[in-house]
């Protein structure tokens, strides 16, 4: 069994639909966007490339066609053979499709379209919309992670430019991805790691990493540092906690910086105490940067508390911005169970106490790549128009069942640049224009290779 069968990566009803068309139709036009209406550019289209070179790009056989038979009655669907073996004869196994997308790491306000598909071979008008289920699958989980981890970046921002000499730099080092186990398989976490990278360089999610090399060229999209865990820390005993963080200086100052978790019996004495004060020498003479994690206890609260008392400890500096920043041998790193709403808090907190936000960095689980879904932003597949044996192309619409009910657009789309950003416009009423749904692949041939940081770039812009 070929568990990545492509006839089989799609939904169970989809099976039939190559009957449900009106007879004599040769092309079906479908597009991704999202529902709903904004002023600002809020979402990061991001992921189309990874699914390209993973699955579309790979042609199906004689016997994924039999299996696929198979599958289909036993489950109680129709089977298109014809239509598959077509396939498999007329253009060896690959989807006989056009893919438009823009340029990945584009900033679209809602209703924008993102990739419009359309099948090349009049015989298979119905494979459009029969790899709806994986294309949209594709898109909206990486551009969600993607969009998310913007919106924590920019509401972040403005704490970093008041406070610190070099906001751009630092912000891509604020939040430190922790999801790996949080999500539900290898995949997503490959995926979703790999949209994070897209605005922050932090990540303890190595899968990220090798999506982002795999399918991006990205020699090394990310970083970390040699952390300890709990298991690690406690495994020496509570009489011997103070050993257990000097062994963490002795084997990783030597790596520039290192995360040593350090709430396993008491924050308040580990800071003020071992670190503090029995290994205060230490840590200065060591050369690296310890960053201290206070795991638990109040989320807003605790951190703060232990800026303070690090502070008081180690001492600090003012920048240029006036701001007290930690001496260069001690950070802090809060990561448990955190919200957005908690991050600023504490770095409103912070900055009334005069500190500078770049003494504390974050992380986040679950809540950056599990805690979301398809509707997060409301992402869609239209099928938006059909073109009959005359070749004349009709636009696919529905009435909307209440009055405010705002449906995508009907026809075939194009995109332009308005003063606003980027904006639909029919096809048809492109003119000269630009059109930034460009052709990105198309019958098994991958035609334009995006470059993770020319991504970066863009999201960024």
């Amino acid at each position: 069994m070929n568990i990545q069968n492509p006839i089989l990566n799609t939904d169970s009803y989809k099976f039939g639909h190559y009957l449900q068309y009106p007879p004599g139709t040769r092309a079906i036009s479908s597009y991704i966007t999202t529902r709903g209406h904004s002023e600002t550019a809020e979402l990061v289209f991001f992921g189309l490339q990874m699914f390209l070179k993973e699955y579309l790009s790979k042609p199906f056989t004689a016997a994924d066609i039999a299996e696929g038979e198979a599958v289909a009655a036993l489950h109680g669907q129709p089977f298109n053979r014809a239509g598959w073996e077509h396939i498999l004869n007329a253009h060896g196994g690959y989807f006989p499709l056009r893919v438009e997308a823009i340029a990945e790491g584009s900033l679209l306000r809602r209703d924008v379209p993102m990739v419009q598909v359309v099948n090349t071979d009049p015989q298979v008008p119905w494979l459009t919309s029969y790899v709806e289920t994986a294309m949209l699958r594709a898109v909206w989980y990486p551009s969600t992670v993607a969009s998310a981890a913007r919106r924590i970046r920019q509401t972040m921002l403005p704490f970093l430019e008041k406070s610190c000499e070099d906001p751009q730099a630092m912000s891509r080092t604020r939040l430190v991805d922790f999801g790996a186990r949080g999500v539900a398989s290898l995949e997503q976490a490959g995926i979703g790691a790999a949209a994070h990278l897209v605005q922050f360089d932090q990540t303890d999610t190595l899968t990220g990493i090798l999506f982002a090399r795999e399918y991006y060229g990205a020699e090394m999209a990310g970083f970390s540092v040699p952390a300890s865990e709990h298991t690690t820390m406690t495994a020496w005993g509570q009489s011997d906690e103070a050993a257990a963080y000097a062994n963490m200086i002795d084997n990783f100052a030597r790596f520039g910086a290192y995360s040593v978790v350090s709430d396993s019996y008491d924050i308040n004495n580990a800071v003020a105490e071992i670190w503090g004060k029995q290994l205060q020498a230490k840590v200065r003479a060591a050369g690296g940067t310890l960053i201290v994690r206070p795991d638990s206890g109040d989320p807003i609260d605790t951190p703060v508390q232990v800026v303070a008392q690090l502070a008081y400890a180690f001492g600090t500096h003012l920048n240029g911005k006036g701001y007290k920043v930690l001496d260069n041998s001690v950070r802090v790193l809060q990561a448990d169970g955190l919200s957005l709403q908690d991050i600023t808090m504490i770095l409103g907190r912070l900055e009334s106490m005069g500190f500078s936000a770049e003494n504390i960095a974050f992380g986040m689980g679950a809540s950056q790549l599990q805690k979301l879904s398809r509707d997060t932003y409301s992402f869609t597949m239209k099928g938006s128009a059909r073109q009959e044996e005359r070749g004349i192309w009709h636009d696919i619409s529905r009435r909307p069942a209440m009055r405010r009910e705002k449906l995508p657009n009907s026809g075939r789309q194009a995109v332009i640049l308005e003063e606003g950003g980027l904006a639909p416009v029919r096809l048809e009423e492109l003119g000269a224009r630009q059109n930034y749904l460009e052709p990105v692949w198309e019958d098994g041939k991958l035609l334009r290779d995006w470059d993770f940081e020319e991504i970066r770039a863009r999201a960024s812009a």
